[in-house]
């Protein structure tokens, strides 16, 4: 009841006329920013933060939902549409989510991923509020043995079930592994990869990888194929989800935000494992199978509801142990710190209305996205009416901006242009994105838990294996390899019963 009574003065504070005017301005300035390319969430709130300076502290931190929330719905949007994430969470949605741009259902797809994040931003924040403290235990129980078997799950499951075959799911994987290993060496500050380049030093950012694969390679790609054919233009529906669209969908929505939430609490990657997950997750329960990699409806509304709840999810370590599990996550951490306030324990004592405040605001958020955005998805959808020539190069402008904005060197571009001919490489032998974009961003953090528990074991190999939550992800990674050989013997051993 407490937490209850406390969300209620929370409310009192977010309803303030002018505080909604901040939060629905961070909310248009979030999506607006996060549709273009190589912008998301974080560099969006890493811009703005210097405009919070003269606001007070919760009329800034309301802002900043705003702006998260918004850059997230954003970057789904340019996924959706033009198959170029403004973001590394909207990664997956594009694998469902253009394709049923491209036959017609841009709309439809937006509208999903819409509703999808208004689900799971609700549920997520509603979980917040409830759980907090105990998952906050949890994660802190959680040690690095944990972490790398999370991460090995992730890399067996994105191999194993994207592309035409495992082998170019690894090969693509193993791009991405090699591409997270340029820098400098976290443990003991050797270069590794850099050529001799002290720009090379603090590695590859994330955010040239997404956009160079997706964006760049997308419109080398498609430029490629222009000369062969003219170009099209794709046929946008409409804006509103149809009776069986939402009997596809509705499921999706209720399943994302129980994916994403817990791993939003935890180290282990933010939105990107528990998108992919639930993409998984809705591909093994629907029963529109054929659909799958040609627009099925389900794989945009489930992983973008987990998506969202994982945002949530990202303010119970930060909030309750100053633990950011996210690069935006991170940013806010450097907020709280500019206004002297230390997320903490203690922070719920000290700052009731600040903290009650940002949380109220996410429920307020939530509505004003979906208000806002769900009546624009037509709009939007007519990005796809404009002549691919110049949609294309100007993707291109904005992927170079966003990339050039990253670290403002001129070597990102160099860098930007190879991993975008690496991108239109991989298209053209039918290696699947997706792995390498996750090898990149988790790469590096499977790496940093493997040695720190093997630190710990004194080089024992069974300190991987020294845990129950461990054991138990082990025995979920081998079922997930043994599956299709134990599906064919099913079938062959069905074959003879039957024969």
């Amino acid at each position: 009841m407490n937490a209850l009574n406390s969300l209620m003065d929370g409310f009192g504070t977010a309803l303030t006329p002018l505080n909604l005017l901040w939060a629905a301005l961070g909310v248009l300035l979030g999506t607006a920013i996060g549709v273009l390319p190589g912008i998301g969430p974080a560099m969006a709130v890493a811009l703005l933060l210097p405009v919070t300076y003269g606001l007070d502290p919760v009329a800034a931190f309301i802002m900043f939902a705003g702006i998260y929330y918004g850059a997230m719905f954003g970057g789904s949007t340019t996924s959706i549409l033009l198959n170029t994430p403004g973001e590394s969470a909207a990664v997956v949605a594009a694998m469902e989510g253009n394709p049923m741009a491209k036959s017609g259902r841009g709309a439809q797809a937006l509208a999903a991923a819409a509703i999808g994040h208004f689900a799971g931003g609700m549920i997520g924040t509603i979980l917040l509020v409830a759980l907090a403290p105990t998952v906050a235990d949890l994660a802190v129980d959680i040690g690095a043995p944990d972490y790398f078997a999370i991460m090995v799950l992730a890399f067996i499951a994105v191999t194993s079930v994207l592309g035409s075959s495992r082998i170019r799911g690894l090969a693509s994987l193993l791009i991405g592994l090699t591409i997270g290993l340029v820098g400098l060496d976290q443990m003991t500050g050797q270069q590794r990869l850099t050529f001799g380049s002290l720009q090379l030093a603090d590695g590859v950012d994330v955010v040239i990888v997404a956009v160079g694969l997706f964006a760049i390679g997308e419109a080398l790609w498609v430029a490629a194929h222009l000369r062969r054919a003219a170009a099209e233009p794709i046929p946008v529906g409409l804006p509103w989800l149809g009776r069986d669209d939402v009997k596809r969908t509705w499921k999706s929505w209720l399943r994302g935000p129980f994916i994403g939430f817990p791993f939003g609490a935890i180290p282990a990657g933010g939105a990107e494992i528990p998108t992919f997950l639930s993409y998984v997750t809705e591909k093994r329960l629907s029963k529109n199978k054929d659909e799958w990699g040609k627009g099925a409806i389900e794989g945009v509304a489930g992983p973008e509801s987990a998506a969202s709840a994982s945002a949530a999810g990202t303010l119970v370590s930060m909030l309750t142990l100053g633990l950011p599990t996210t690069a935006v996550a991170a940013v806010m951490l450097a907020a709280f710190q500019q206004y002297g306030i230390q997320p903490g324990p203690l922070l719920f004592e000290r700052e009731p209305e600040l903290v009650w405040g940002l949380i109220a605001s996410l429920f307020v958020g939530m509505v004003l996205l979906l208000a806002l955005n769900l009546p624009l998805a037509p709009v939007w959808a007519k990005l796809l009416r404009i002549p691919r020539p110049y949609l294309y190069a100007g993707i291109m402008f904005f992927a170079a901006v966003g990339a050039y904005a990253v670290g403002g060197e001129v070597v990102d571009l160099v860098i930007l242009l190879i991993i975008g001919l690496v991108g239109f490489g991989m298209r053209r032998y039918g290696l699947p994105i997706l792995p390498a974009v996750i090898g990149v961003i988790l790469g590096p953090n499977a790496e940093q838990q493997l040695r720190r528990a093997l630190q710990i074991s004194d080089g024992s190999v069974t300190g991987l294996v020294n845990t129950p939550f461990a054991v138990t992800v082990y025995a979920v990674i081998v079922l997930l390899l043994a599956w299709p050989l134990l599906k064919r013997l099913v079938i062959r051993g069905r074959t003879r019963v039957d024969a």
